[in-house]
């Protein structure tokens, strides 16, 4: 479980108060502020209160916890901050509230008055849902359901994507070439901008002194432009330091660009760089990457449960990713990031009582409890039936007159059932990739479809040069198409070592023979 208490802020709190915390976004200059929500859904701040960041309607600092009662009734989705600082938040239900620091218009409000209670920013956005936020040292950007981008504040390197230099004090829609795309990820840097898009491109506005843009240049952009350096690779998140960037591939492998004095882009050296480059983290695929607009510091986590950091590191410059002990990227910026801030709105599970979910997770494969167990390769898998027949409408007939305590099942192997199984208990699934192809099988033959999506992801994150040309096989035969494609692409970002292994050697004839097809296609065998 995140453990809050590692950032020094907090020391000012009881363990009483700590027990509270569901939620928490740790900022400013040094550190010294933060805004937490509690168990009851109450928000409380703490800190020096620079511009009125802090939101109680003064500048007086506070030692202790102070209710932010002007926020009474609404819960958090996502928080941003800037260097002023200040705070741009979304709620679950979309609205968007600003506070702080406000010399740039960075509050959106039309005003460049500090801005000491939160204020309900609706100009171009009353019929928008945002669903997340970005800050830059003195801008803003938010993301709306339906994929569109508003931009606003400070814009004297274009960071706004308005075409101009001039300051924006309302949102405006970032359109140019974002104009008819779909944007489902976006981040800040100092004073730039990004956007990922659902196809996976990414495009990026606003300052480049260091190259952050990846453009090859060091220009800055005034409008949105696509990094045609980056073409061929889907990209599924992105992630802005003081100046440089970070991009997670839908592969789990990233790649960084831009400011490296302190080795920030873990290349090994501190040269800053303008085209994307690598980062080699072990062998395993990355999951999750994070980075902080106030921040020289990089952090990724990998699917093995690895967290490694680089780049500016409690005064050292870590120029290649070190592996630490930490279980979550947040950790590496309360310890080692200047200041301690949080990079994105932490969460904190609670850990001393069992919902409904975790409940029935405990129950499966528990014969204390059972009422039908299924015999599988000579192995009982213990079930209920009455949840079995809500999950399920294979059950759900299949059990509707049956009273027999024992189902034999021959059609699948005991670990696909017992995960199939264990899926309808928990809905999600541990398996190899391998195993996840018979589990797509008996998902195909339920007509489960959103464990089909499960499997699909499940192969996508396992996938390798060794088992490519399998899995590409297993999406053919059970007509998963966007996993085909995603195959199908790895086989070609990887066609050298693929069509040296074993699964190439003996792959079908008509698969084969579209396989050489398609790829000729799109130009894989010109050199």
């Amino acid at each position: 479980m995140l453990d809050v208490g590692k950032w020094p802020i907090f020391s000012l709190c009881s363990e009483e108060e700590l027990q509270l915390i569901r939620q928490a976004c740790v900022f400013g200059s040094a550190g010294n502020e933060v805004l937490y929500t509690t168990v009851n859904d109450e928000i409380f701040v703490l800190g020096t209160n620079c511009c009125g960041c802090l939101g109680l309607g003064d500048v007086q600092s506070t030692i202790e916890p102070r209710r932010l009662d002007s926020l009474s009734g609404k819960k958090i989705a996502c928080l941003s901050y800037g260097s002023g600082p200040h705070i741009v938040l979304a709620t679950t239900e979309g609205e968007v509230f600003t506070w702080g620091h406000n010399a740039y218009s960075q509050l959106g409000n039309g005003t460049t008055n500090h801005g000491l209670v939160p204020c309900h920013i609706s100009t171009n956005l009353s019929n928008k849902q945002v669903t997340e936020v970005a800050c830059g040292s003195y801008h803003s950007l938010v993301l709306t359901s339906d994929g569109e981008v508003f931009a606003w504040g400070y814009n004297n390197s274009g960071q706004v994507g308005s075409g101009s230099t001039a300051n924006q004090p309302i949102p405006r829609r970032v359109t140019g070439c974002l104009q008819n795309k779909v944007a489902v990820n976006i981040a800040c840097g100092q004073m730039c901008s990004m956007a990922v898009v659902n196809t996976g491109e990414v495009y990026v506005w606003g300052y480049n002194g260091n190259g952050q843009l990846g453009l090859g240049s060091s220009g800055n952009q005034p409008t949105p432009c696509r990094i045609a350096a980056l073409q061929g690779i889907r990209v599924q998140r992105v992630a802005c330091g003081y100046a440089h960037t970070l991009v997670l591939t839908d592969e789990g492998q990233v790649y960084a660009w831009g400011a490296n004095s302190y080795g920030q882009l873990g290349t090994g050296n501190k040269s800053n760089q303008s085209y994307p480059a690598p980062v080699v983290v072990e062998k395993d695929r990355i999951i999750e990457i994070a980075a902080c607009h106030s921040a020289h510091t990089s952090a990724a986590k990998t699917q093995g449960g690895h967290v490694y950091m680089w780049g500016q590191c409690r005064g050292q410059s870590v120029v290649l990713p070190h592996l630490t002990h930490f279980s979550c990227t947040d950790d590496v910026f309360a310890c080692f990031a200047t200041p301690a801030v949080s990079w994105r709105l932490l969460s904190v599970e609670p850990d001393d009582h069992l919902t409904v979910a975790e409940s029935l997770k405990r129950e499966f494969d528990n014969p204390n409890t059972a009422d039908l167990k299924f015999l599988v390769d000579g192995k009982y898998i213990y079930a209920h039936k009455v949840l079995l027949k809500i999950r399920c409408e294979h059950f759900r007939s299949s059990l509707e007159d049956n009273e027999d305590d024992t189902v034999e099942m021959s059609e699948f192997s005991y670990p696909v059932y017992r995960a199939f199984l264990e899926y309808l208990y928990t809905d999600s699934i541990s398996l190899s990739p391998e195993e996840a192809v018979g589990l797509l099988d008996l998902a195909t033959f339920y007509r489960e479809n959103r464990l089909k999506k499960l499997c699909q992801q499940t192969i996508k994150q396992g996938i390798c040069e060794e088992n490519a040309i399998a899995l590409l096989s297993a999406a053919v035969k059970y007509d998963a198409q966007d996993l085909e494609e995603f195959c199908f692409r790895f086989c070609i970002n990887h066609l050298t070592v693929v069509t040296q292994t074993s699964g190439f050697a003996e792959m079908d004839h008509d698969l084969l023979k579209n396989f050489i097809s398609k790829a000729s296609r799109v130009g894989a065998f010109k050199n």
